[in-house]
């Protein structure tokens, strides 16, 4: 058994200081040493697969991550472990519990997930150890995986068993508060514009500083197609990630910070729009672009149409939620966020269809991961 104090020294040492995931009973004295560590940082997340995504956004500013699950959580990291950490080259330490560790009694719940876990990382290719048991058996563990990941800019997994981590206290300090938000309307009459005419307004409209997020699907396709720059990053699979992997930027940056997402992927996982509402990030301006399909698998419709991207966001505490649905009300919204204390989400309405023929980004993403976390680190912001 270790403390918590030692793990984090040790990581200290190699770099390792961001640290999120979602809690596990066998999580528990080591993300109380975590957070009650002022000098290390925690996000919690409010799904494994968030977490893994803010890890992301958090390499990419230059920090050395580390993302923390229960084992029954591992199968909601899959998607972006595959989908994102694979292609893009993103490296994060994971530290994944053993509940339904076969031979020890616990909750019916686990015993499937207890059997394959090892498998299930096996099968996605993230190398593993048991999480150590000492002190001698934690430097080599730490050495061993910090050299797996430097060496393959991939994930390595540590399986902790129950009571690896003496208990410890929590000191938790209170996030910020989050002021009054105001949901701002400037729809307008009209037929609703293309995604491909707003983000011209919004490459028109960004400061060349600025740091841009586009989700998965033509969205990042028409981005590419407008301008290719290195503060772009163009997701490719991880749907529903491309905000917490934002306001992993957002938080460890002085930069402007505009994630570019579209409806089906903000549904898909709306705890993210809370956990940002949480950490309260002055520089993230989240839009939502929204034509009500799933346009890049044939069209099918999404559940957008009943939805308020706008209140919702405040109501998770961003300071304001604009919804719009013409060009010129859009534009002077994102103006207007780019220029004050945010987090901010703009919610566009838009008409189906994309631009014909649209090819696809020449650059790998392992290429543009690299590119993005260059530019990011160009003049410490």
């Amino acid at each position: 058994m270790i403390d918590a104090a030692a793990f984090l020294g040790a990581a200290r040492d190699r770099g390792i200081d961001f640290y999120t995931g979602v809690p596990c009973s066998f999580l528990t004295p080591l993300i109380n040493g975590i957070i009650s560590d002022r000098r290390t940082a925690y996000v919690g997340a409010a799904s494994e697969g968030e977490a893994v995504a803010i890890a992301a956004g958090a390499w990419l500013t230059g920090r050395e991550t580390v993302v923390m699950c229960q084992n029954s959580g591992l199968g909601n990291t899959v998607n972006p472990l595959t989908s994102l950490n694979w292609p893009f080259r993103i490296p994060t330490l994971l530290i994944v519990t053993w509940r339904g560790q076969p031979g020890l009694k616990d909750e019916p719940q686990h015993e499937l997930m207890g059997e394959v876990t090892a498998h299930l990382l096996d099968d996605i290719r993230v190398p593993h150890l048991p999480f150590p048991a000492d002190a001698t058996g934690l430097v080599a563990a730490l050495g061993e995986a910090t050299a797996a990941m430097a060496e393959n800019h991939l994930p390595f997994a540590l399986i902790m068993a129950k009571g690896s981590v003496a208990e410890s206290g929590l000191d938790e300090p209170p996030l910020p508060s989050a002021p009054p938000g105001r949901v701002i309307d400037r729809r307008e009459a009209g037929v609703p514009p293309t995604r491909f005419a707003a983000l011209e307004r919004v490459l028109a409209s960004v400061p060349e500083e600025a740091a841009i997020i586009a989700s998965t699907g033509f969205c990042g396709r028409e981005l590419f197609t407008l301008a290719d720059r290195p503060q772009h990053l163009y997701q490719v699979g991880s749907m529903g990630c491309a905000s917490a992997m934002g306001l992993g930027v957002a938080l460890n940056v002085r930069r402007p910070v505009v994630v570019l997402d579209g409806d089906g992927a903000a549904l898909m996982k709306l705890g993210n729009l809370a956990t940002i509402g949480a950490r309260q990030p002055e520089n993230l301006v989240h839009v939502v672009l929204d034509n009500g399909v799933h346009e890049s698998t044939g069209g099918q419709a999404t559940v957008s149409s009943g939805v308020d991207f706008a209140a919702v966001a405040v109501a998770c505490g961003y300071r304001t939620g604009t919804r719009a649905d013409g060009l010129a009300g859009f534009e002077s919204a994102f103006i207007k966020a780019l220029g004050s204390e945010g987090p901010h989400l703009i919610h566009l309405r838009l008409q189906p269809g994309t631009r014909k023929p649209l090819g696809r980004p020449t650059i790998s993403p392992a290429e543009v991961a690299q590119r993005f976390r260059a530019f990011l680190a160009a003049d410490g912001a």
